[in-house]
């Protein structure tokens, strides 16, 4: 039985710096060294002067070039692939629904909660949208320390020291002002971009002072081929400025692989405005004048005139014919560019000169359906009946208008006080998911903030879309909300202090629980289990300490005494590469708990106590217990037969400590390798 080590793999989330070497051997292994460690360890490093030869000498190596470049980019771009030994730790008794939802609410920094996903959530988020500090000037809580990132996150929150829950703000007279806004957000978008699915989109709201560096940054990141566009939300004036009032801020997109999404010919689209005034008003003439489609032309003519110009309905003024099917317009039938075959003559009417839209057959089709429509004249031109129902979704609009008080007015409304100032439309966000979303697919935001993207989801959930997501949120300690003194938002000596993530669980409960009891006979999922970020629960042997006997006394089980099972199960989970809402079995077997996930990926048997005597029972329980697991067979319809499926060891996992000497540790392994169980593993 192996034990797992701090250089294992399972002892730290994914080494991006061996994966990206790996995909250079694959490319140019002559560029690639191996070298074998006193460990006797293989570790590969690239040899940069044969990559160069093998690239023809194209390397870049002026100093001019067009880029983004400031002080700190290197040291941030190592921080993004440095592996986290931390944790997340399961909170169920903070949850809602924690055995059948699918979503996620992550208290932690997010840059080392981004580095613990990497292993169970690569490629597999369809839509990622943030909207991470403006960089306004005030308090500036994501700094990232290279040395001790988690401890840094628990002074940030007020976890170790009472001294961390203020920092020093990021003010634009410091020469520092861009750069510490671009290192803290660089390491984190590259991080995400792994996340995404290869037609997966990630959306960054932010405001005037950092757009332009924003979007050089993330041209970086994802490569400016990629470049979706901009949104641009008015969201109204502000009575406040001095000389211009900017109400507005963007939402910038970019795919993963913008080719990739087009092939897979997905159309953002939605609905129309003012569609629904148009049908009641031909449900009315229809019912005023029966079958005379002349008269209901004209007085349609008369009521798209009588209509304000800001009305929605305006904009489809030019529907006003009618017939058996409908509204419809006359739209051209001519072909975009010259076709010369199609330049014919149909029913005496001449074409134009480049030709008709269709060929003969389908002309013919067209007429038979009554599709086409025929001036009274053989000198004017034919049309096509274009109907409204078939145009009743367009491309969104890049500006768009909506008032941000109207969501600060619903969230204080559903929260029963003011909480956030200025929280992200819900509506909005529901608009840009149903652009890029399909059913069950994933949405991530790393800086969660009040939870608005949960909360929209929950609201897409009601309309029968259902999606998932993974909120993270730093639990950082925020002043209450003073109605009195509602603009102050510096701490005073004696003011109440709570923890953001707090806020923004208790929005997602009462944003849920106004779901169901509007909606009884809804049953989707309205739940998310809670994490929240730590250190590894296996402390690791520091060989630079002292080495005394009460030291030895307390490694002697290397498992923090806190822990609980269910905090080493999802770690392992985590490190395993197993999705944390993964369904978990458990089973009794010879007296202690064992967990295996429904996948059959891992077994892990945690008691702290195993000896001689539960050995073959136990070991013969996860055996059967390993059978009940195995997916069912596949079978061939043309050769009948049952095959078994591909069925891959799991990983078994146990506690090192619990076996009370050697020869029960080895029995136990030697019985469960003679059943295929290969993979035995301890803690």
């Amino acid at each position: 039985m192996e034990k797992i080590v701090a250089i294992d793999p399972l002892s730290h989330s994914t080494d991006l710096v061996a994966e990206n070497i790996e995909r250079l051997r694959e490319l140019f292994p002559e560029a690639v060294t191996e070298d074998k460690g006193s460990d006797g360890k293989v570790s590969r490093r690239i040899d940069f002067a044969v990559l160069q030869e093998l690239l023809g000498g194209e390397l870049a190596t002026g100093e001019e070039k067009y880029g983004l470049n400031w002080y700190g980019k290197r040291t941030a771009r190592r921080l993004a692939l440095t592996p986290s030994v931390g944790t997340l730790l399961p909170a169920p008794e903070e949850s809602v629904d924690w055995d059948t939802t699918k979503n996620l609410m992550i208290e932690g920094d997010n840059l080392e909660v981004l580095k613990l996903l990497q292993k169970s959530y690569t490629g597999k988020v369809k839509m990622i949208y943030i909207d991470p500090p403006y960089n306004t000037g005030n308090d500036f809580v994501y700094k990232d320390d290279f040395k001790d990132s988690i401890g840094n996150y628990q002074r940030i929150t007020g976890q170790t020291d009472k001294e961390g829950v203020r920092l020093s703000s990021n003010s634009e007279s410091s020469g520092r002002f861009h750069t510490d806004w671009l290192n803290m957000l660089y390491p984190r978008v590259m991080l995400a971009r792994t996340l995404l699915k290869e037609h997966g989109v990630i959306l960054i709201a932010i405001d005037d002072h950092e757009q332009h560096n924003a979007r050089v940054l993330l041209d970086s990141v994802f490569g400016a081929e990629n470049y979706i566009g901009t949104f641009i939300w008015d969201g109204g004036r502000k009575n406040d400025a001095k000389m211009i009032s900017i109400g507005h801020d963007y939402t910038i997109v970019y795919a993963r692989n913008f080719p990739l999404l087009r092939e897979r010919k997905t159309k953002w689209r939605e609905k129309k405005e003012g569609l629904r005034e148009v049908y009641d008003k031909e449900t009315q003439l229809r019912k005023q004048h029966g079958d005379d489609y002349g008269a209901i032309h004209k007085d349609l003519l008369k009521w798209f005139g009588s209509l304000p110009e800001e009305h929605p309905s305006k904009a489809h003024d030019h529907f006003t014919y009618v017939d058996q099917r409908g509204i419809y317009f006359p739209d051209n039938l001519r072909s975009p560019n010259p076709r010369p075959n199609l330049v014919f003559d149909w029913k005496g009417y001449k074409p134009h000169p480049n030709g008709w839209a269709y060929g003969r057959d389908k002309m013919a089709e067209l007429d038979a359906e009554d599709r086409l429509s025929y001036p009274s004249s053989k000198k004017k031109r034919i049309k096509i009946k274009s109907y409204l129902r078939e145009h009743e979704t367009w491309a969104p609009k890049s500006v768009f208008y909506k008032d941000r008080r109207a969501s600060s007015k619903a969230l204080t409304s559903l929260m029963e006080k003011e909480v956030f100032d200025y929280p992200k439309d819900v509506g909005v966000l529901s608009r840009f998911i149903s652009y890029i979303c399909e059913q069950d697919d994933l949405v991530l935001d790393f800086f969660a903030g009040s939870g608005s993207i949960g909360h929209a989801i929950f609201d897409s959930a009601a309309q029968g879309k259902s999606y998932h997501f993974i909120l993270v949120q730093l639990p950082e300690l925020v002043a209450a909300k003073d109605d009195e003194d509602e603009d102050d938002d510096t701490a005073s000596q004696g003011e109440v202090l709570e923890r953001i993530t707090e806020l923004t669980k208790d929005r997602l409960r009462r944003a849920g629980n106004k779901i169901k009891s509007e909606t009884p006979m809804f049953h989707g999922d309205l739940g998310f289990r809670v994490f929240k970020l730590n250190t590894t629960s296996v402390h690791p042997w520091d060989p630079t300490l002292p080495v005394d006997a009460q030291r030895l006394i307390g490694e002697v089980d290397n498992i923090l005494p806190e822990r609980t099972e269910q905090d080493l199960l999802y770690e392992l989970l985590l490190k395993r590469g197993l999705e944390l809402t993964t369904s978990i079995i458990e089973r009794n077997l010879a007296g202690k708990q064992v967990f295996a996930v429904s996948t059959g990926d891992l077994i892990t048997c945690l008691d702290s106590h195993i000896t001689e005597a539960n050995v073959e029972e136990l070991a013969n329980g996860i055996i059967e217990f390993h059978k009940e697991l195995a997916p069912p067979p596949t079978v061939n319809l043309e050769t009948p037969k049952a095959k078994p499926a591909k069925f891959e060891p799991p990983l078994v996992v146990f506690r090192d400590t619990a076996f009370v000497d050697d020869v029960t540790k080895s029995n136990l392994t030697e019985i469960l390798k003679q059943h295929g169980l290969t993979d035995v593993r301890s803690l």
